[in-house]
């Protein structure tokens, strides 16, 4: 029998709008008496549907009803759209907050990376803040000195270790923190997308010791925009949409269903409204598009022609040695390569303050006859992450280069790329 050492029954998390609290006193004194005695809080609104491009009414719902058993040993996936419920979920599990209905039971200790520099005190150096997390984690001083060399070598901040945290850059900080979370054995280790801050090396040896972590035998869970890092690390995987679970199983199933659902929804373009900002307001995102050679995002794609991606943001403070990523991706999540425009802005040199845009052609003659899946990633290599992987965008190469020809070929394979190669014909005899 599984030993279960999570278990989320009927959980759900409400939100007011706009201000802390209800409002007036009698409102709060109603929902305290209301809570003491064990009844339902007065002031909930519900049937509330979660959508953040939409005000309705006061109270929103983050999570709603949600029911989830976890065993010992197990790998979880978590994944969804912006505003899924992801982070409140993990808040509760990590008991940052608590829920408003439902029970969460929990059996054994739980480690919890939710944001860059989550339990680090700024004004301690590094060293001081893996004893002191240690401690918070109920380890003895002489279990922490035992892990130390470890976790300073895996992080791979030794020379600053006895400088203060709060002169860290983002991706020091999580690989600090992603070090002692890991290697201070909790039972149960809580990754949120925070990795993704860390660059590519670090990522790589990350995946690598939660997978080492969970052969252990104790319990990971993990979120991440990145299927291919989920379907590597997770046998089962659950699905959130507007705050409930809404498939839970096989994490094959679950990110082909989440993938084809979300490319048959996004359009060929993204328009963040007021900019989406990086961490430190250097850099702004504006738009994403994925366009013919008419500009057009609306018509067919084929095979026989260009498509491009489109990038337009604006530089708001000069940025050395940034780069624009294009990631592709297959509906299954399969990664079949990325590009960047480091090499043609004269090999990382410093990117002045200004708007630009950047493209990336994708030639005819390359992609086969299926639908697409483009993120965008922003970061400055080996340093930090500016804008983490967006949203998914989508695209289709409805026909091939013969298809317009008027020639039919009948079944042909239906592989993912599908490029006009050179060819010699020589008759010999």
């Amino acid at each position: 029998m599984p030993n279960v050492v999570l278990k989320l029954e009927n959980v759900s998390k409400q939100y007011r709008l706009g201000t802390i609290g209800t409002g007036t006193l009698s409102h709060d004194l109603n929902r305290f008496f209301a809570k003491a005695m064990g009844k339902e809080d007065p002031t909930m609104k519900v049937g509330v549907v979660n959508r953040l491009d939409t005000v309705d009414g006061r109270y929103v719902w983050a999570l709603q009803d949600v029911n989830i058993e976890i065993c010992e040993g197990e790998v979880l996936g978590i994944i969804g759209k912006n505003g899924a419920g992801k982070s409140t979920l993990l808040k509760l599990m990590s008991r940052v907050t608590s829920p408003t209905t439902g029970e969460i039971k929990i059996k054994g200790r739980i480690a919890s990376l939710l944001e860059v520099g989550t339990g680090f005190h700024p004004e301690l150096t590094g060293k001081e803040n893996i004893y002191l997390n240690g401690a918070i984690l109920g380890m003895t001083k002489k279990e922490i000195s035992s892990k130390y060399d470890e976790i300073v070598e895996f992080s791979g901040v030794k020379k600053y270790i006895n400088t203060p945290v709060k002169r860290y850059s983002s991706g020091m900080y999580v690989r600090l923190a992603f070090a002692v979370a890991a290697h201070l054995e909790p039972e149960i280790l809580i990754v949120d997308e925070v990795l993704a801050v860390g660059d590519a090396d670090f990522q790589r040896k990350a995946l690598g010791k939660m997978d080492e972590v969970s052969k252990s035998g104790r319990t990971v869970l993990f979120v991440s925009h990145d299927m291919g890092a989920i379907r590597r690390l997770c046998k089962r995987s659950i699905l959130l949409s507007g705050g409930k679970v809404n498939l839970d199983g096989n994490t094959e199933e679950v990110i082909e269903y989440y993938l084809s659902d979300a490319s048959n929804q996004v359009s060929r373009a993204i328009n963040y409204g007021g900019g989406l900002k990086s961490e430190a307001n250097e850099l702004i995102l504006n738009s994403i598009k994925i366009v013919d050679a008419n500009n057009s995002t609306e018509s067919l794609l084929s095979n026989g022609n260009p498509v491009y991606i489109k990038v337009n943001y604006e530089v708001l403070t000069e940025i050395r040695s940034m780069r624009i990523i294009a990631q592709l991706f297959t509906t299954r999540g399969d990664e079949l390569f990325y590009s960047s425009d480091f090499v043609t802005w004269d090999r990382g040199m410093p990117r002045p303050a200004g708007k630009y845009e950047s493209i990336c052609e994708i030639p005819g003659n390359f992609l086969n006859a299926h639908k697409y899946l483009v993120r965008i990633l922003i970061d400055v290599p080996k340093d930090k992450v500016l804008i983490p992987q967006t949203e998914t965008i989508s695209f289709t190469i409805s026909e091939l280069e013969y298809d317009q020809m008027g020639i039919s070929l009948g079944s042909i394979p239906k592989g993912i790329l599908h490029p006009k190669l050179k060819w010699e014909i020589n008759k010999i005899s």
